[in-house]
């Protein structure tokens, strides 16, 4: 191999080792390979399921390109059989030099052959390259047709080629691998987060779909912003890299409620598990209105009456309980039923206990302070736990994106009270798409599915309020994100 044969290999080495694009480094080394032989025509096979797989096929004078964006050929895998002169190549991890095709009888061409009666195309010499791994596996092979000298001539491909092209391969064997590997890593962790993430939504009977729904809405809208974008209509874009980070944060968000109470993310009620008691408590002021009553100690109007008040405050009760929202009519009722007592054994009893009335009196949802407290901490949990992982560079704002879709851009949210200009773009999509999906959610315990237009106007309201981004709103409107199935 001569100096230049060197340099050039190391050049290549360089870029190939830079390419992070799987089909951009495929058509790199098929490109390479076919500039450093002077060849017309290449195709590159990789290894598959016990059989060698087409993945770019490229034919300069006939103008033929295929596979070089991803996209599938359409043609049948070649067997590993020795009779096939790649899958030869491959078995035997030897480099094949055939002069001409037309003249060989120690492969079957028919395919080649085929291919010129079609294309009106002469394949004439081929180069057979297998791609080796360092540890000596097989990872694809690099097919050359028809060498060409200075005059365009197709000529047999030169020995000296032999050295380069088989040095050219075992990098890319090496690159492919690499890539390989970063891409099984990378699945490994996302099916890790995804698994994770189940965990979370399946912890509770009542937050099943949350993250599911906010990562395909993710998606969609990724999508959308970015077609925009491209038709010049919007200055907003997603590069590939904030796109996979924000769809891993919305994955991870919710990590902190892992360890939230159940009995908090599970309330269903105001009272919750207080309920049953505070029924009970009524049934009990019943019936000591009766002994009271058996007693003499009362007329039958006021043990009448008394037990009317009961049944009217059980009725309001139950309706308060699983109430949405607590209008200033409910709440004075409530107040009123506060001031009522009873007696037992000589002793004067509130008929709410101060608790009780803390937890009838809740205006929206039902978690009091000291709940709506441990709810809100999820995210400074999600924030802790997530400070554990060593995430790698293309992930590196996870952490903070995913344990700040809480934050509002008036400042109004948390934890940290983050102000506009310091919570990213990304994050404000994420709180719109939380605060979207909590919305309309019809597995909340607490309230029913709000419409989708009714979300889509508190959206707007909040926007307008300064407490989200009116931009991502807006777009958000206009992708109906929500409809698509898949991005």
């Amino acid at each position: 191999m001569n100096r230049i044969n060197v340099k050039n290999l190391l050049d290549i080495s360089a870029a190939l080792s830079k390419e992070k694009d799987y089909n951009k480094l495929l058509s790199r080394i098929l490109k390479e390979a076919m500039d450093m032989t002077h060849c017309d025509g290449g195709t590159l096979y990789l290894l598959s399921g016990g059989s060698l797989r087409f993945k770019i096929m490229v034919t300069h004078s006939l103008g033929y390109c295929k596979g070089v964006t991803g996209e599938p050929i359409d043609l049948p895998p070649v067997a590993l059989e020795k009779s096939n002169v790649c899958a030869c190549a491959a078995i035997e991890k030897r480099i094949i030099n055939v002069a001409d095709v037309y003249l060989c009888s120690e492969y079957d061409f028919s395919g080649p052959r085929n291919y010129d009666t079609i294309t009106g195309y002469t394949t004439k010499s081929m180069l057979v390259v297998p791609m080796q791994s360092h540890e000596g596996d097989i990872i694809g092979v690099l097919q050359l047709l028809n060498a060409m000298d200075c005059h365009k001539a197709v000529v047999p491909f030169s020995s000296d080629y032999e050295n380069a092209i088989e040095s050219l391969a075992s990098l890319a064997a090496v690159s492919i691998t690499n890539m390989n590997h970063i891409e099984e890593i990378k699945g490994l962790f996302e099916s890790f987060v995804s698994v994770v993430s189940t965990a979370i939504d399946e912890r509770s009977p009542y937050n099943a779909n949350h993250t599911k729904n906010m990562a395909r809405y993710g998606q969609n809208f990724i999508a959308y912003v970015n077609r925009l974008y491209k038709e010049g209509k919007t200055g907003y874009f997603f590069t590939e890299n904030s796109a996979s980070q924000l769809i891993l944060s919305i994955w991870l968000h919710d990590i902190g409620k892992l360890v939230t109470p159940l009995s908090v993310m599970n309330k269903e009620t105001r009272l919750g598990r207080y309920y049953e008691p505070l029924m009970q408590k009524l049934e009990k002021i019943m019936l000591l209105n009766k002994i009271r009553l058996l007693e003499g100690e009362v007329s039958e109007a006021e043990y009448n009456a008394e037990k009317k008040a009961a049944e009217d405050a059980a009725a309001l009760i139950k309706r308060v309980n699983a109430w949405g929202y607590l209008d200033e009519e409910l709440y004075r009722e409530v107040l009123k039923l506060a001031r009522k007592s009873y007696k037992e054994n000589g002793e004067t009893k509130p008929w709410l206990s101060e608790y009780e009335m803390s937890l009838l009196t809740i205006r929206k949802g039902t978690l009091n302070d000291v709940e709506r407290g441990i709810m809100e901490n999820h995210v400074v949990i999600t924030r802790k736990l997530l400070s554990r992982i060593n995430f790698p560079s293309s992930y590196s704002h996870v952490l903070e994106w995913a344990s700040a879709h809480h934050e509002l851009i008036d400042g109004s949210g948390y934890p940290d009270g983050l102000k506009e200009s310091d919570i990213p773009f990304e994050v404000r999509v994420l709180t719109v798409l939380d605060i979207f999906d909590a919305l309309t959610a019809r597995d909340r315990p607490y309230k029913p599915p709000m419409p989708v237009e009714g979300a889509l106007l508190v959206l707007w309201e909040m926007a307008d309020e300064g407490k989200l981004d009116m931009d991502i709103v807006r777009l958000f409107k206009d992708s109906r994100s929500w409809e698509q199935k898949e991005a």
